[in-house]
């Protein structure tokens, strides 16, 4: 499957159209199965932190964005040599991925113990050479625009993936006991709405023609369906982004004309009696994407550019 718009001549969906006019937005599909392993224990090079071991990332937060995903973003939407931003990050993938495409890529993170242990993960893959590509910030997303000072106007993309509590639902509820880091970064962020203040620092420290990746997944929760897609949209064309493309990722892999899903021991404790009236278990199996891109004009009705995500530098 590739990642060019349906139509690349036709407009995008603008702010500025005629009034009952309405433009599909060009949609695509790409596969984005990461192998649903556990990490992998530190190479001999790591540097853990005081030598203690290093705890694992939940699946839920290793498919947030994972590496595949990553990759098709960044290569997709970016040039080498290009700056990468991420917010609301819970993993090494995006760095990683950055890293390897030799590009440079800045995460935000605020919580120190996620930090410690995306350092630990980045040491432990990438070499001298590559880690000189990568750092991390202690801001939250919102903060953004002054933890990337030096970079304003200078971001070819912005990566993020908010959580629940920030696109109208309720944060899944953990013990305060896991072990994962993002778990508890989670929890420490519990109260903040950072959803709309990270939209806004995007537009400040992307370039001209750079790209918002805004990756969401609808859920069911307290008997209703939730999708913040809709949502973050409007939010990101009030502020000038332009929505150019919407794109379907798929977490799991495809075996012919079919998905395959693995349940795992959550999945399996909620297996019912066929007989049984309730509603089965859930499975994710994508994300959905949303990208927006900085006209290269701040002002102006739009040109008849292609809503491909094109690369900045």
């Amino acid at each position: 499957m590739n990642h060019t718009p349906s139509n690349p001549n036709y407009p995008p969906t603008s702010n500025n159209r005629p009034n009952g006019e309405r433009r599909m937005v060009p949609l695509t599909v790409w596969l984005c199965p990461d192998p649903h392993t556990r990490d992998q224990p530190p190479g001999p090079g790591a540097r853990s932190n005081r030598g203690r071991p290093v705890p694992a990332i939940c699946v839920q937060h290793r498919q947030t964005i994972g590496r595949e995903l990553a990759q098709h973003l960044i290569s997709t939407c970016t040039s080498p040599g290009a700056l990468v931003a991420e917010g609301f990050t819970t993993s090494e993938a995006t760095l990683i991925t950055a890293a390897r495409l030799d590009r440079r890529a800045i995460a935000l993170v605020p919580h120190f113990p996620l930090a410690q242990h995306i350092g630990t993960r980045l040491r432990a893959t990438l070499d001298q050479q590559q880690l000189t590509r990568v750092q991390m910030r202690p801001v939250r997303p919102d903060q953004m625009a002054k933890g990337l000072a030096d970079h304003l106007g200078q971001v070819s993309l912005v990566i993020g993936a908010p959580p629940p509590y920030e696109t109208g639902g309720h944060n899944p509820k953990r013990g305060s006991g896991t072990g994962c880091p993002a778990c508890r970064a989670d929890l420490w962020m519990l109260t903040s709405e950072q959803l709309g203040l990270f939209l806004a620092s995007a537009w400040r420290v992307l370039a001209p023609g750079g790209v918002l990746a805004v990756i969401t997944t609808a859920r069911h929760q307290a008997g209703r369906l939730i999708d913040p897609a809709p949502r973050i949209i409007r939010h990101a064309q009030s502020l000038g982004f332009r929505y150019v493309q919407h794109v379907i990722a798929l977490r799991v892999p495809i075996e012919g004309d079919a998905l395959v899903v693995q349940a795992g021991p959550t999945d399996l404790a909620q297996l019912r009696d066929t007989r049984s009236s309730a509603l089965p278990p859930t499975v994710g199996v994508h994300a959905a994407v949303s990208l927006f891109k900085k006209p290269q004009k701040p002002a102006g009705p739009p040109g008849p550019d292609s809503p491909s995500c094109g690369g900045t530098r």
